[in-house]
């Protein structure tokens, strides 16, 4: 059976899952975690149970999105595209863990601001993979797999041009927001455009070259 869900998601979920039920215990009710400041002053505050929610909710969500795909893949789209997925699934899951861990530790009062530490690797990381995809070369084994065929050599470099540029901007956007401190809020936002922006650009440009 097809399965894009390993141990490792369900680790990664199971762990999300830990911290927020030691958040419940550990930090008050009535706690608010300050996701924007302005001078000194709260602009953006979160509730303690919907910020908790958020992290185990999506967890889950994808977690079957996921495991719904495998199913309806055939084995050949599964074997194009679980080199891909796999690795995806698993850095957005590691990305809800650590978000989920800075919460716990911002309403432990931590000066240890795991968020923004997450921002500055994670902007690394993509700042290196733009530049990968923009200056890679056509590779019958390597570079991004869709379920549609792209045209010829020209809409390849154009998918991964697109692309690239999008990861690297990403990348960088993600670098500001943590050299500036710009707060967990706007974090975690950035996180979701870094992440999810790039995918639909890349998926936006395939389907475009192909006409």
């Amino acid at each position: 059976m097809n399965s894009l869900v390993t141990r490792f998601h369900l680790l990664l979920a199971a762990v999300t899952l830990a911290i927020t039920g030691v958040a419940l215990f550990r930090v008050p009710a009535d706690f608010l975690f300050v996701a924007r400041w302005s001078g000194g002053t709260p602009l953006w505050q979160w509730p303690r149970d919907f910020a908790l929610a958020v992290g185990p909710g999506l967890s889950v969500l994808l977690l079957v999105v996921f495991f719904v795909m495998g199913r309806l893949f055939t084995k050949n789209q599964f074997a194009k595209s679980q080199h891909i997925l796999d690795p995806a699934l698993s850095l957005v899951l590691a990305i809800i863990t650590t978000t989920q861990l800075g919460l716990l530790l911002n309403g432990f009062g931590s000066d240890l601001d795991l968020i923004r530490f997450t921002g500055l690797g994670l902007g690394l990381t993509l700042l290196l993979l733009g530049v990968v995809l923009y200056e890679a070369e056509r590779h019958t084994y390597a570079g991004m797999r869709m379920p549609w065929p792209i045209a010829g050599d020209r809409a390849w470099t154009i998918v991964h041009r697109a692309a690239g540029g999008a990861v690297f901007l990403a990348g960088a956007g993600l670098l500001v927001l943590a050299w500036f401190d710009a707060g967990i809020g706007p974090m975690v936002m950035g996180f979701a455009v870094a992440v999810f922006g790039p995918a639909l650009i890349a998926g936006t440009a395939t389907m475009l070259v192909r006409r």
